[in-house]
């Protein structure tokens, strides 16, 4: 994936500008930044849920977003809704019993999703990463609500699918034993600082 000179805005106000990247196989990259920076936006701009205000994004079909919501369907079991969405990005059985023996669901399988405690929905929230096909994961603070253990099955995960030549742009707090990992803090790219700065040069 390749982010190019990419403005974003929130709710009609631009938030970030200039913001420029690059995701190979086997690479990652973690979003740093205050709360209100524009982490999120950003996320969701090349995740493809929001259009930029300008830029160039290259490989944004090949993006699996996780992001605040878990993305469950209540009423259907675990392993329904990892079925369902195999379904939707033209997977297979094989990837559903992969993601659920990576996050350690088999005992819940057929329990309704509606019915898990808020550190299980957020494990079969992110186990849907394993089922979509994807090579890059685009993850909004993917760990909230995880404890120790679900946290390390999680980076268990990540660097199987860095092994395996996927990519990782992540806005995370948390150390998920990456080694050394590129950081990219958004608050180098504030679009009202920029905006600031411009207006400045005329006074």
């Amino acid at each position: 994936m390749k982010v190019s000179d990419l403005a974003v805005s929130r709710g009609g106000v631009p938030v970030l500008s200039g913001v420029g990247f690059h995701l190979g196989a086997g690479d990652a990259l973690v979003l740093r930044g205050p709360n209100g920076s524009g982490k999120t936006t950003l996320l969701r701009t090349v995740a493809g849920l929001q259009p930029p205000l300008s830029g160039e994004m290259m490989g944004r079909d090949q993006v699996a977003y996780a992001g605040h919501a878990d993305g469950l369907k209540s009423a259907l079991t675990v392993s329904e809704n990892l079925t369902f969405w195999a379904s939707v990005f033209g997977t297979g059985r094989a990837q559903v019993a992969a993601a659920l023996s990576a996050f350690e669901l088999e005992a819940l399988d057929d329990r309704r999703a509606g019915n898990l405690s808020a550190g299980q929905k957020r494990r079969l929230g992110l186990a849907r990463l394993l089922v979509t096909g994807r090579p890059v994961w685009v993850l909004d603070e993917p760990t909230v609500s995880l404890d120790v253990a679900a946290v390390g099955l999680f980076a268990d995960a990540v660097r199987s699918h860095l092994g395996q030549g996927g990519a990782l742009l992540v806005a995370t707090h948390v150390d998920l034993g990456l080694g050394e990992v590129p950081v990219l803090d958004v608050t180098a790219y504030s679009a009202a600082s920029r905006i600031s700065a411009a207006d400045e040069a005329f006074l």
